[in-house]
C-alpha cells in the first residue's frame, strides 16, 4: 500500500497531460454556454483516462460528469472535483507577454479567470484518485463535474436543480489565484436580469409628443437604483450594463431599450428583497415613461456555505504539501507583470488573506493560516448552490504574479507560463490529498455531512432559479454544406 502522501507522484506522473489539456483550453476560448470545443477536450481525455462518462447533463451540452470507481451498493463514498473551461469576452490576450496585445489583434474570448487551469486541474486530481483507489483496493466514487458557463451563466445551479450531486458526499475544487489558501468560503449570491422598455418610436423633432422612449425609462431605471444604493446593506452590489440603447439614431424617439441589471446580496434572503426593490424600481420607470417593462430572469446563483471540517482537512493536507515550488525563470516573468500593476494590485492580494503586504515577493511562497479575519467577497460563484447541496471546500492556488487582478489581460497573459502549469498541478495534489483523507477516515465525512445536515435545517436551500428557467444556451451554428 502506498504512502498516504504518495499520491503526489501519481498527480506528477499524469501532470504533463493536464499542463497540455490546459494549453488546448486556453487556445480555444470560448464563453458561457459554447465551450465545444474545451468540453470534447475534456469527455475525450476522461473517456482515455477509463471514466464513465455522461454529458449533456442537466440539459447543457457542454456540462458533463466522469465517475471511476467501485458501482456496487457497499462502493463506498461519492467525491466530486469540480472543474470548469469558460473564457470571458473581450480578454483575449498573447501568451507569455508582460504588456496587452489581443490574439490576432482583436479583443476576443480569453481565460482572464484561468478556467483553462481549472478544469484541467480537477480533472488531474480525480485522474489521481482513481488510480490511487485502483492500487490500494479503497472503495469509492471519484467524479469529475464538468462544469460550463460559470462567468454569468450559473451552470452549476442548473446542474443542482436537476439533481446531478444529489448522491455526493463531498464536493472539492479550487481556483487560480495569486495566493495559496483555504478559501473563506464567502461570496455574494447574485441575479442577473434583463429590463426590456417597450415603447413607441417618433420623429424625436417634428413630433416628439407621440413618442414614449424605452431609453429614458432605461436611464430612469438607473437613477432609482442609484439612489436605493443608499439604503441597501454595505456589501450588496448592483452593476448594470446597457444590453441594448435603442438604436444609434438621435433623431429617433427609442421604442425599444434593455439594460441588464446584476444584483449581489450577502444570501439568499437578501438577495431576494433587493431584487423585489429593483422590480418596484422598474416598473416606477415604465410607468413614469408610460412605456412596458419586460423582466427577463437570466441567471441566479447562492452565497458559498463554509464547511470547517472539509476546510481544516484540505488546511492540512495544503501545509503537508506547502506552496508550489517556482524558479527563477517563473519569479523574472512575474516581475515583469508586476511592472504593470499598482501597489495597491499587491496589497489587495495580501488583504484577501489578512496578512501584511510584501512588495518585494513576486510569487506566493506561503500558504496563508486557516484561522484568519474574513474581509469579505471579491465576488460571487455558482459553486455557491453547490455548497447548499453538499459539503463543499474550495482551495486557491498560486498560479500567477502577486496583485494580477482576475478578469485582467495580465490573468490571461500568464495562463500558458510554467508557473501556471506548476500552480495548477499543485492545485491537482491539494485536492487529491483532500478527497483521500475524506475516504479513509470516515469519521471525517460523517462529521462535514452532519454540520451541513445542521446549516440546512435552520437555514433550508431555495434555488435562485425557479423550474421554469432554463439555461440560455444558444443554438449551435448549422454547418455549411
Amino acid at each position: 500500500m502506498r504512502n498516504r502522501d504518495q499520491i503526489w507522484d501519481i498527480v506528477d506522473a499524469h501532470g504533463a497531460d493536464f499542463a497540455a489539456l490546459s494549453d488546448r483550453v486556453f487556445d480555444t476560448p470560448e464563453i458561457a454556454y459554447t465551450e465545444i470545443a474545451s468540453a470534447a477536450e475534456h469527455a475525450a481525455m476522461l473517456r482515455a483516462s477509463g471514466f464513465r462518462v455522461t454529458e449533456g447533463v442537466a440539459g447543457i451540452p457542454t456540462a458533463m460528469i466522469g465517475e471511476a470507481g467501485d458501482t456496487g451498493p457497499d462502493g463506498g463514498p461519492v467525491i466530486a472535483i469540480l472543474g470548469e473551461y469558460d473564457a470571458l469576452p473581450e480578454l483575449g490576450q498573447e501568451a507569455g507577454l508582460a504588456e496587452p496585445k489581443p490574439v490576432g489583434g482583436q479583443a476576443g474570448p480569453g481565460h482572464g479567470c484561468g478556467h483553462n487551469l481549472f478544469g484541467a486541474a480537477s480533472m488531474l486530481a480525480a485522474v489521481a484518485l482513481r488510480d490511487y483507489l485502483a492500487e490500494t483496493g479503497v472503495k469509492a466514487r471519484v467524479r469529475y463535474y464538468g462544469c460550463p458557463a460559470e462567468e454569468g451563466g450559473a451552470a452549476k445551479t442548473f446542474m443542482v436543480r436537476a439533481g446531478a450531486f444529489d448522491d455526493v458526499d463531498a464536493a472539492i475544487t479550487w481556483h487560480p489565484s495569486s495566493i495559496n489558501a483555504v478559501d473563506d468560503a464567502v461570496s455574494l449570491a447574485n441575479s442577473r436580469i434583463d429590463y426590456t422598455f417597450h415603447g413607441r418610436a417618433a420623429h424625436a423633432a417634428g413630433a416628439p409628443e407621440l413618442g414614449r422612449s424605452g431609453l429614458d425609462a432605461v436611464e430612469l431605471m438607473n437613477i432609482g437604483v442609484n439612489y436605493m444604493r443608499e439604503h441597501m446593506p454595505d456589501d450588496a452590489r448592483i452593476h448594470y450594463a446597457y444590453l441594448d440603447a435603442g438604436g444609434t439614431a438621435p433623431n429617433v424617439v427609442q421604442a425599444r431599450a434593455t439594460v441588464r441589471q446584476l444584483i449581489r446580496a450577502r444570501d439568499l434572503a437578501g438577495l431576494r428583497d433587493l431584487i423585489a426593490r429593483v422590480d418596484k424600481i422598474a416598473e416606477g420607470a415604465a410607468l413614469m415613461t408610460e412605456t412596458r417593462v419586460e423582466r427577463r430572469l437570466v441567471s441566479g446563483v447562492s452565497n458559498l456555505i463554509g464547511n470547517r471540517v472539509l476546510e481544516e482537512t484540505m488546511q492540512a493536507a495544503f501545509e503537508r504539501l506547502g506552496p508550489p515550488v517556482f524558479d527563477a525563470r517563473d519569479r523574472a516573468y512575474a516581475e515583469a507583470i508586476r511592472a504593470t500593476l499598482t501597489p495597491d494590485h499587491v496589497a489587495a492580494s495580501f488583504r484577501k488573506v489578512a496578512m501584511t503586504p510584501r512588495m518585494d515577493l513576486p510569487l506566493a511562497d506561503f500558504v496563508a493560516p486557516l484561522e484568519r479575519p474574513h474581509l469579505g467577497s471579491e465576488g460571487s460563484t455558482d459553486v455557491g448552490d453547490v455548497s447548499w447541496a453538499v459539503p463543499t471546500v474550495q482551495a486557491r492556488v498560486a498560479t500567477c504574479a502577486l496583485g494580477t487582478p482576475l478578469h485582467s489581460w495580465q490573468m490571461t497573459a500568464q495562463g500558458k507560463s510554467p508557473a501556471a502549469h506548476k500552480g495548477m498541478i499543485h492545485a491537482a495534489k491539494v485536492m487529491a490529498a483532500t478527497a483521500r483523507d475524506l475516504i479513509e477516515m470516515p469519521a471525517l465525512l460523517h462529521a462535514a455531512k452532519k454540520a451541513h445536515a445542521a446549516f440546512l435545517a435552520a437555514q433550508p436551500y431555495i434555488c435562485p432559479m425557479p423550474d421554469e428557467a432554463a439555461p440560455p444556451i444558444p443554438p449551435r451554428p448549422v454547418a455549411a454544406e
